[in-house]
């Protein structure tokens, strides 16, 4: 079942997102947060998967209507990101999706600068219970892991320029260190986006479909 573009309020003003809802109606609550490109297909489809697996899953447009398809764009796109606008975005797409959501605390998951920002919203909103941050990286995001309200799963690539495993192991210490839960998973011989279907120069299927399936489970756990 395809999702539907929605409004939330976000600070007194609107920000949209991409809705995703389950058969049942009403699934644990997961937000989905985009890549550097902005809110396009390949990240409606992921919140039309966690539906399809009987999760509510919003997709937040970061960007306002803003996409990009090459990396120049997206790169200043990337860096003209209001964090200030982005925490509130975070915060009235947190509030509208436990609206929706059939589990008191809802799951985060991000992709590259979305996985940042999935790891800030669990820091910044306490109905945040669950991160799972895919190779996240934004170099004005600084998440204050002492704030975490749940576990943090972190998917990364061996070859990733971006976010190098020595990165990787430094976020999850970091976290473990302000006294939170986290567990990392390097996968070998992939690259940075390698969940993304749509980009076939890093797209690798076996280490999509093995961190889908841990995913599912983590939160499957974590958000109930």
């Amino acid at each position: 079942m395809a999702g539907k573009m929605v409004e939330f309020p976000s600070n007194g003003g609107k920000t949209s997102g991409y809705l995703a809802t389950p058969t049942s109606g009403k699934g644990p609550g997961v937000l989905v947060i985009q890549e550097w490109w902005g809110l396009v297909q390949h990240i409606k489809n992921v919140c039309d998967r966690f539906a399809a697996e009987g999760f509510t899953a919003l997709a937040p447009d970061m960007y306002h209507g803003k996409t990009a398809n090459e990396p120049d764009g997206a790169g200043k796109l990337f860096m003209a990101l209001n964090i200030g606008q982005a925490e509130k975005d975070l915060r009235g797409a947190v509030d509208y999706l436990a609206t929706q959501s059939s589990s008191q605390k809802v799951g985060a998951v991000g992709f590259c600068m979305g996985g940042q920002l999935a790891l800030f919203a669990g820091t910044v909103n306490p109905k945040v219970g669950a991160v799972v941050d895919f190779y996240g990286i934004h170099p004005n995001v600084k998440p204050d892991y002492g704030k975490l309200g749940g576990p943090v799963l972190g998917l990364f690539a061996e070859k990733d320029q971006f976010v190098k495993p020595d990165d990787a192991r430094a976020v999850d210490a970091a976290i473990k260190k302000a006294g939170k839960q986290s567990q990392i998973h390097v996968y070998p011989n992939v690259d940075h986006a390698f969940f993304n279907d749509e980009n076939t120069a890093a797209f690798n299927k076996a280490a999509a479909d093995d961190a889908w399936k841990k995913t599912l489970g983590f939160f499957r756990q974590h958000v109930k």
